[in-house]
């Protein structure tokens, strides 16, 4: 007995990373630790449902810069914001935006990852620059560009002015505008969606490549039965994150045009912004940012539904 007991302890203290002098642990600590490491997520989670759970619970009043006792009025202001036809100009740009710069930024970024993935030494080199973008904050970028399209003194201009394009009005449009600041998302994300397309394509076995060489195949019937079936959760990977990102752009936009000319790229929020800062209707604007939320989540959940189905589609391609 005295000899299991000797020997329970050192496993005990040996287990706790010491030798046979080390301080053995008791039994109840020791089941305590699994609890004691998720106090860190479970105080971010509250970090997170807290302000969310409050905010949900202002859109419930009219709070107001204007009336300092606010009333209860339910699910007013969301009958308010889906009954506005601001509303839902504000969601077709906003949709617009989104479609066009995660599509651009995924056909853009395929295809550089694609001229990248050859070993070159050109290909090395570009691979580093590609990554400066992204360590640009994107107000900085945006205003960046909004000083370069500037359509009297921008460099923009001066470079297509022998072209005789000069003098373009690039954000004074509405049309000019949007395309203006999708463009700018593009400039600045499109190196995202390179470096996980390439980082895919150098994970993806080398056996079928090379069985579709020994065959004859050409290079477009390799990418299109291979390479891109194979490669398309990677690609879809880079397309929830920027879709989601896209619906809830702020910084880019504002700091390009700040929703302008008139309302023609007040996206939604932009439109949360306006509604809570500038029209000091807190609680509307808040509801904006619930509908927001909501709308991000639905799209957020359907793509990742879609991906567990490519995923397992890939894994049926030969390896």
């Amino acid at each position: 007995m005295s000899s299991s007991l000797t020997e329970t302890d050192h496993g005990a203290a040996s287990r706790e990373g010491g030798g046979p002098s080390a301080r053995v642990v008791p039994r109840w600590r020791r089941g305590l630790r699994p609890y004691l490491l998720i106090v860190p997520a479970l105080l971010l989670t509250g970090g997170i449902l807290y302000p969310f759970g409050l905010g949900l619970y202002y859109t419930l009043f009219d709070f107001a810069a204007s009336k300092p006792q606010p009333d209860m009025v339910g699910l007013e202001n969301y009958r308010r914001i889906f009954s506005e036809s601001s509303f839902w100009d504000s969601a077709w740009v906003t949709v617009l935006y989104a479609v066009g710069a995660a599509a651009v930024e995924t056909v853009l970024g395929v295809g550089v990852a694609l001229l990248l993935h050859r070993a070159t030494a050109v290909g090395r080199v570009l691979e580093k620059i590609l990554i400066l973008p992204l360590m640009i904050a994107p107000v900085i970028a945006a205003i960046m560009w909004k000083l370069m399209l500037q359509p009297s003194v921008g460099v923009i201009n001066y470079l297509l002015k022998p072209f005789g394009m000069g003098g373009v009005q690039w954000t004074d449009t509405p049309t000019g505008a949007l395309l203006s600041s999708i463009a700018v998302d593009v400039w600045v994300y499109t190196p995202f969606v390179a470096i996980l397309a390439l980082a895919g394509l150098r994970s993806l076995p080398a056996s079928p490549f090379e069985a579709a060489a020994v065959d004859g195949a050409g290079w477009w019937f390799t990418f299109r039965k291979l390479t891109l079936p194979m490669l398309w959760p990677y690609v879809l990977v880079a397309v929830i994150f920027r879709f989601m990102d896209s619906l809830k752009v702020f910084d880019i936009i504002y700091a390009l045009t700040e929703g302008g000319p008139g309302d023609s790229t007040v996206v939604l929020q932009i439109r949360a912004y306006l509604e809570a800062i500038r029209f000091q209707r807190y609680s509307f604007g808040i509801s904006y940012m619930i509908v927001l939320w909501a709308v991000v989540y639905l799209v957020t959940m359907v793509l990742v539904r879609y991906l567990g189905k490519i995923q397992n589609r890939a894994a049926e391609v030969p390896k």
